[in-house]
């Protein structure tokens, strides 16, 4: 792992505060698809988890897990950990792939439309 790849050690209140922008981040995007007419997405958050419900009733679960400083992603595809890198980018613990980039893959997959977080 290089420098860059190096999970981060945060504090509980930095881990929150990251937690936080992704899934703003994420509600944001999803409130600019349904204004826009792009894809009708349903999106329900409670605490540190947001349900993606995408037209065709499949779903994409993100999930804060605070004990281990990680974020989850569940989708048809499977279930993702991701760690913060030292650069803030959120990587999957096997795959080093990117969270966003692997969220809109998923979700393109699932709805059937081209999607980008």
């Amino acid at each position: 792992m290089n420098a860059l790849n190096t999970p981060s050690v945060l504090t509980d209140a930095q881990y929150h505060e990251a937690i936080q922008a992704v899934l703003t981040r994420i509600e944001t995007t999803v409130d600019r698809w349904l204004e826009g007419d792009v894809a009708d997405i349903d999106s329900a958050r409670s605490g540190g988890m947001l349900t993606l419900t995408l037209p065709n009733r499949t779903q994409l679960i993100i999930n804060a897990q605070p004990p281990l400083q990680e974020l989850w992603l569940a989708a048809k595809r499977g279930g993702f950990h991701f760690r913060q890198a030292g650069d803030g980018r959120w990587l999957d613990t096997r795959s080093g792939e990117e969270f966003f980039a692997l969220l809109s893959a998923c979700a393109s997959e699932q709805a059937a439309v081209p999607l980008s977080f």
